[in-house]
């Protein structure tokens, strides 16, 4: 039996800067595994088979859509009795499900003996979701076009975070379609969508925490919040127990908060008594597994 792990991720940045031909929007992002992972089993097995515990039918579980598109591309009629246990929340803006996606296909790859490349896996992930190709390139990229162009940065600097999660998850299509609807054709034309993403990390990297909320950006946070106020009042409590800096994390609805030191995080999670609260940490190249 084979085991993997598979880390949630924040988005320290995200700037939607337009919406593309395809009907996809266009993306700048920088992106970070964290420490808060689902596990995934492989068993060998005569028909593909996924437990997971999720109400959801097949054609919709990620990890099911993964194995059956790698099957499609190379030829492979194997099955698999997969496991997966959920520890992300599920529509949290953590990329729980695009992870468990490319765990699907590293693990898949590894049972049935097929010698795929990390290129040639996130190219098939990509298929599945967006933010599938990210998790072949983590701990630490720079994210564009829909997703799929993905650049690796050595992230070396591990954070503390309190993640909030008000316990109801949001539609990534919504949240695009909320911002497009709310700045119409102003997507690109906007004169804050500045690439600072170079910045950011830099800033990251020296640890310089008094510098990080003015980089943090999330443009799908204007149009979360604005039905959801209560991701606005997080992050102004997050910002009053002590955070340095605070940003809601993808399409939402989790809200994070980078601390100083682990115990101050814990401290903090003691304001949110209605919400799930996980205090983690930043992932890097020397603790990339996150266990």
């Amino acid at each position: 039996m084979l085991a993997l792990t598979a880390p949630a991720k924040i988005n320290w940045t995200l700037a939607v800067l337009g919406k593309r031909p395809d009907g996809y929007h266009a993306i700048q992002s920088l992106m970070q595994t964290i420490s808060l992972c689902d596990e995934l089993t492989f068993a060998e097995s005569k028909y593909l088979r996924v437990a997971s515990g999720l109400n959801i039918p097949a054609e919709r579980n990620l990890v099911y859509r993964a194995a059956q598109a790698l099957r499609n591309a190379t030829g492979c009629a194997d099955g698999a009795a997969i496991t997966l246990v959920k520890d992300i929340p599920t529509g949290a803006g953590l990329g729980g499900g695009s992870s468990d996606a490319a765990a699907a296909l590293k693990g898949l790859n590894i049972l049935w003996g097929l010698g795929l490349s990390d290129t040639e896996l996130a190219a098939i992930g990509a298929t599945v979701g967006s933010d599938v190709p990210f998790f072949f390139a983590g701990p630490g990229a720079r994210v564009e076009g829909r997703g799929e162009v993905v650049t690796p940065m050595p992230m070396t600097q591990s954070y503390p975070l309190l993640l909030v999660y008000p316990s109801f998850g949001i539609s990534t299509a919504w949240a695009y379609s909320e911002l497009s609807q709310r700045r119409g054709q102003d997507l690109t034309n906007r004169g804050d969508n500045l690439d600072n993403i170079q910045l950011l990390f830099d800033i990251l990297e020296k640890k310089d925490f008094s510098r990080i909320q003015p980089c943090l950006r999330n443009d799908l946070e204007e149009a979360v919040a604005a039905r959801y106020s209560v991701i606005a009042g997080i992050r102004q409590q997050l910002l009053d127990a002590g955070a340095a800096a605070a940003c809601m994390s993808g399409s939402g609805s989790t809200v994070f908060g980078v601390f100083s030191d682990e115990s101050a995080a814990a401290e903090a999670a003691v304001r949110f008594p209605g919400c799930w609260t996980r205090v983690v940490r930043t992932l890097t190249l020397a603790n990339e597994s996150g266990k």
